[in-house]
This record gives structure tokens, C-alpha cells and sequence, in this order.
């Protein structure tokens, strides 16, 4: 396929559909209007937008279980977040990862021995629907090695039988396969924590009793010396006989080196990464080193986690992250494309806050582009370290959209992004080539994505960003071809940080678009026939997360205003005003809420696919405004 042939139209154009427009545009600017002034009303006054992360109750379990372990954990702090977590729990006794999920087992493990931490008895009926359904499901030993790490932790599980990940993988150099830096930057930081705290094999008193819990180990799956599962089989006996007498020496340089690593990568918010599963193991791993709790760097932690946690009358969660900046970037473009002027002072400000984010220091990044000047911008309000493409990209658009655009800033933020441009032609979201699949066959590693491979998500929005400056060189172009190739055989585009096929699509077809990719070719009428024909009947879309792992949910699920809205998207890059498009608009307007924002108990953000997911608060108000806006006053490339 040549790049030319991509440009020309190889089938009709969408229908316009002016008639059916013209119907329904009153009721759409009134709605749009509504979602604009509550949209507005969430800006702070700095001139940012922040919704909240909602995870699932792993994060205020194992914040329990942190505060256990170094001997700070309080009674309010416990029954806070104890009246959160019963909150979450579902009629058959389970907790999932996502709303309307499966059960998990090791959610539901975490879930239950923090409940009984805030005195809650296996008597207690909730508690017995939980314990039943662990026992039933193979107990501790069939949980995830991360909920077996937590409770060795406490002598609740044999650190012998976990497997072992030894501080010595900080003295592979980045050439070398299965160093850190083949991780993707968020699993990095927590794998080398955990290296810390898995050689000290420290045991705490839990103070409860979790005996119920544990009904023996699995039986072990046998692999072939044939298969990389195997052979890191073989690998791990070999580390256990080493852990027994690991080299004095050489121990205590690996861990000295992994605990300046450590020390280097604090943010200035006192996070690691910004979120939370590096952030729990790194103070630990520091404590086991000899910090002690009021040490400046602990203490920066434990601030940090403070402004991490929501209290309110439900109760105390703990946010895995925060996403000001992707947040505020979101919000500049929607109401640039509801209508609002790149001179309203809403915007200038938020254009200011944003510039004010830029980051300018080298970051693990640089270890791949040591060459490559830094520029751009990362999700939270304070990760120096891990500055990502996907913000960078949508920073700029918003940078566009106001009347404090700095050239300086987006020359340094494109030449960065063009640079972290892979091999293939895609963009990854922080790392460059980091497509190492042999690190998800380590035995320890079943916590999620371990690496960073290029997304359809990402690429889209970097060819976007890069088409509305004019910027039609090779890095561009290289970014299109990697799009059309990666086009599902259904018309669909995989969505990696966004559930899942709605949000990829959405995000592929305005950016195909906005770089001169007709909307009548093809690959374009391919992407709007899937959308079509995934419409629910009340005019909405939706996507259950487990298309992540079964294609049979690809573009299918309960309708919400989110999803609902990525399809909008896509059906209006293509110029697609039809019946389709009409529904839903009418589902939006029709399913608003009367403060003007929507209901959404979805989750729809991706941290790691088919592991951990994120409900953004914000996207159910950001990208309908997105859409309406568009649909009101039509799409253009920003």
C-alpha cells in the first residue's frame, strides 16, 4: 500500500444528512450548552480540570495493609476506608476490578482481610459470602503473586513459595534482555522495588487471624523445556537455591543500587510515577533499607498519599492516579469545539496552567533516545520522569485551541514526540521499542501489561497533533501507514488506553481525517459500517471491558455517554450525519441529567487491558461536550 493511495476516496461518501440535522441541532446546542457551563464550572481556579481516577478497592486495601506494616495505621483511617470497600462489595459476597465485572478472587482476598483489619468477624454475613466464594475459587493459593507478596508480608504465605525476583536485575545493562528498562516505566518502578522488598523477606504482625483464607497451595502447572514458561520455571528453581546464600557482596551493591535508583525517582508530589502501585512498594522498600518514617523522602511519600485520598460520606479511597493534565487537555479541546472562543479567559488560563507543565529534564526515556532533547508534558501535576506521548500530543491540540500558544514550547514537545517515533512507525505512550513480550513469562509477573508496545490510540493522536501543525514529513507519514495497518479485520482499531475498540476508533478516524485521508476510502467507510452496526437500540454505544479478551464483546455493552460519544466522534470525522449519527445525539440529550452533566457508573479508561481499569469522572461530561460540540457546529481539524 502506498502512502498516495490512502488520499483518495475508494468508495461514497457519508450521507450528510442536512434534513435530519436540522431537526435535531435546537435540542442539541440546548443540551450543549448545559454540559458547557457545568463543564466550566469544574475548572479550578489555577486554570485546570482534575476528575476523579476510580479504581477498585485493591488500592484502599493494600493502602491498609501498607500503614499495617509500618505501624501507622489508624482506627478512622481504617473504618473509612472499610465502609468504602463494604460499599463495593456485590450481593454474591465478590469484588471486581470494574463495575458489572466478574468476581476476582484476589480483589475479593485483599478486600476481605482488610474488612477484617476494621473488625468485621467471618460471621459477619457479607464476610461469609466472601469467604465462600474464595475457598471455592483455590484461596490464597490460587491468588495472584502480588496479593501472596502483601500477605508474606505478614507471614500469611511462604516467601519460599513465591517466585523470586532478585535485586541483582538492576546490574543488567539496557542491552541485555530483561533489564529494567525492557519493562514498560510502570511496571520498571515497581518491579524494582519489589526487588528490594522480596530480598529482605521482612514479617510483620498483621494482628488478625487469616487462616480461613488458606486452603492450600494449587497444583503447579508443569511447562516444557521447550516454552519460555519452562524454561523461566528452570530459571526460578535456580534463583531459589541462589536466594538461600545470595552473594554477600553483590547483594548489597544490588540493593544500594536499586535503592539509589529509587531515591532518583521521587517526584516532586513525593510519588513515584504518580501512581499508586510503585509508590506503596518503593516506601517500603526505602523502610527495609533503613529510612525511618520521619525521614524527609518517607515523609514527602506519605504527604503525597494524603492528597491521593478521597474522604467523603461513602468513605476513604485512595485514587491509583491523577490526570490533571490529560484532564485539562481534553477539556480546552471540547470547548473549543462546543464554541468557546480561544480568547475566553477560561481557556487563557488553562492554556497558561498548561504551558507551566512543560517538562524540559531527561527521564527514563532518554536511556533508548539519550540523544533526543526533552520536551512535552506527562498526566499528573508532578512526573518529571515519565513525561508520555498521549498527553503531549493532546497538550498541543489544546495549546491550538487558546490564545497562549508558545512556539518555543511546541517545537520542543514535536521534536520530541517525532523522535519516540518506533521502529514500526507507531508511538507507544512512554518508551520507545519497548515491545519485550519475554517479560510477561516471568513467573512473578502477573500484575498486568509489562510493556509499551505502540497503540492505535496514541499513534492516532500524534498523527492528529502532528497534521494540524502541517507537519506532513516522514514521521507522519510512517504514523499513517502504521494506522491502516492496524486495522482490525472487522473495521475497528484496538483501543489501549481506552475501553476498548469505541475508543480506538474513535480517536483513529477524526485523525486519519484531519490528515487528508479521504472519508469516503475504504478503510474509513469500514471503520463507520463497525461503529453502525455496534449501535444499541436506544441509540447508544457501549463496550463491555471484556472485549479485551473476548472479541465476542468487541463494540458491545450497556450504552454510556462516554462510548456513546467516541462513536459520535468517529461517525463525524466521516462526515456521517445520518441516522446513526441522529440516535446518538438524541441518546445523549435524552439521558443528560438536569445539572447538565451524565450518569456513569462504566468503567471506561484503561490501566493495564483485561487487569486494572479506571472510571475517569470526567470523561462522561468531556467528551459529550466533544461530540455535541462537533455536531452543533461541525468538525473541524482544530
Amino acid at each position: 500500500m502506498t502512502l498516495s493511495s490512502l488520499f483518495q476516496p475508494d468508495a461514497p461518501e457519508g450521507d450528510g444528512g442536512d434534513a435530519s440535522l436540522a431537526r435535531s441541532a435546537p435540542a442539541a446546542a440546548a443540551s450543549l450548552e448545559r454540559s458547557m457551563a457545568a463543564l466550566l464550572e469544574r475548572q479550578h481556579e489555577d486554570g485546570w480540570w482534575k476528575g476523579e481516577l476510580e479504581t477498585n478497592v485493591t488500592m484502599d486495601a493494600e493502602d491498609l495493609l501498607l500503614r499495617q506494616f509500618l505501624g501507622i495505621r489508624t482506627e478512622q483511617q481504617t473504618a473509612a476506608a472499610a465502609r468504602w470497600i463494604r460499599s463495593r462489595q456485590r450481593d454474591d459476597g465478590t469484588w471486581a476490578t470494574y463495575y458489572g465485572g466478574p468476581p476476582d478472587l484476589s480483589t475479593t482476598i485483599e478486600a476481605y482481610v482488610a474488612l477484617k483489619l476494621a473488625g468485621d468477624t467471618p460471621d459477619d454475613p457479607h464476610m461469609r459470602r466472601a469467604l465462600e466464594y474464595i475457598r471455592g475459587a483455590g484461596g490464597i493459593g490460587a491468588s495472584r503473586v502480588f496479593t501472596r507478596v502483601w500477605l508474606a508480608l505478614f507471614g500469611k504465605w511462604p516467601w519460599e513459595s513465591l517466585p523470586i525476583l532478585p535485586p541483582e536485575l538492576m546490574l543488567l545493562p539496557p542491552s541485555v534482555p530483561l533489564n529494567i528498562y525492557d519493562f514498560g516505566c510502570w511496571a520498571r518502578q515497581t518491579v524494582v522495588a519489589l526487588t528490594v522488598v522480596t530480598a529482605h523477606r521482612p514479617v510483620r504482625d498483621l494482628s488478625v487471624d487469616i487462616g480461613e483464607l488458606d486452603i492450600g497451595p494449587v497444583p503447579t502447572a508443569h511447562h516444557s523445556l521447550g516454552t519460555w514458561a519452562g524454561r523461566f520455571d528452570l530459571l526460578d528453581r535456580a534463583l531459589h537455591l541462589y536466594e538461600r546464600r545470595p552473594i554477600g557482596f553483590l547483594r548489597r551493591y544490588s540493593l544500594g543500587r536499586a535503592e539509589r535508583w529509587i531515591l532518583k525517582r521521587q517526584e516532586a508530589d513525593g510519588s513515584w510515577g504518580g501512581i499508586q502501585p510503585p509508590w506503596v512498594y518503593s516506601l517500603m522498600a526505602l523502610h527495609l533499607q533503613g529510612y525511618p518514617l520521619d525521614h524527609p523522602v518517607m515523609q514527602a511519600g506519605f504527604d503525597g498519599l494524603d492528597a491521593f485520598t478521597i474522604e467523603d460520606e461513602a468513605g476513604r479511597r485512595i485514587e491509583a492516579c491523577q490526570s490533571p493534565v490529560w484532564d485539562t487537555a481534553l477539556a480546552v479541546v471540547a470547548l473549543a469545539d462546543a464554541g468557546v472562543s480561544p480568547d475566553d479567559p477560561s481557556l487563557r488560563k488553562a492554556g497558561r496552567w498548561l504551558l507551566d507543565e512543560e517538562i524540559t529534564v531527561r527521564g527514563d526515556w532518554s536511556v533508548r533516545r539519550p540523544d533526543l532533547a526533552p520536551g512535552g508534558w506527562a498526566f499528573e501535576f508532578a512526573n518529571e520522569n515519565y513525561p508520555d506521548i498521549d498527553d503531549t500530543a493532546e497538550v498541543v491540540l489544546a495549546l491550538r485551541r487558546t490564545n497562549e500558544i508558545d512556539g518555543d514550547a511546541v517545537a520542543r514537545a514535536v521534536a520530541w514526540t517525532e523522535g519516540m517515533q518506533c521502529r514500526d512507525g507507531g508511538w507507544a505512550a512512554f518508551d520507545v521499542d519497548n515491545t519485550r513480550a519475554l517479560c510477561r513469562e516471568l513467573p512473578f509477573c502477573d500484575f498486568g501489561e509489562l510493556i509499551d508496545p505502540p497503540s492505535a490510540d496514541v499513534t492516532a493522536h500524534v498523527v492528529e497533533m502532528l497534521s494540524v501543525l502541517g507537519r506532513s514529513g516522514r514521521a507522519t507519514e510512517r504514523g499513517i501507514l502504521w494506522l491502516f495497518d492496524s486495522q482490525e479485520a472487522d473495521g475497528s482499531w484496538f483501543g489501549r488506553w481506552g475501553s476498548n475498540h469505541l475508543y480506538g476508533t474513535g480517536a483513529v478516524v477524526p485523525a486519519l481525517v484531519a490528515a487528508g485521508v479521504s472519508p469516503g476510502h475504504a478503510a474509513i467507510r469500514r471503520a463507520v459500517a463497525w461503529v453502525e452496526a455496534h449501535q444499541n437500540g436506544d441509540g447508544g454505544w457501549g463496550e463491555d471491558l471484556r472485549s479485551y479478551r473476548d472479541p465476542e464483546f468487541r463494540g458491545r455493552g450497556v450504552s454510556n455517554a462516554s462510548q456513546t460519544a467516541w462513536a459520535l466522534l468517529a461517525l463525524l470525522a466521516a462526515g456521517e450525519r445520518g441516522a446513526a449519527c441522529e440516535r446518538g445525539v438524541a441518546y445523549l440529550i435524552g439521558n443528560q441529567l438536569p445539572d447538565g452533566t451524565w450518569d456513569e457508573t462504566w468503567f471506561t479508561g484503561t490501566g493495564f487491558p483485561g487487569d486494572f481499569y479506571i472510571n475517569y469522572h470526567l470523561y462522561h461530561l468531556i467528551f459529550p461536550v466533544m461530540a455535541l460540540g462537533r455536531y452543533v457546529h461541525g468538525w473541524h481539524h482544530g
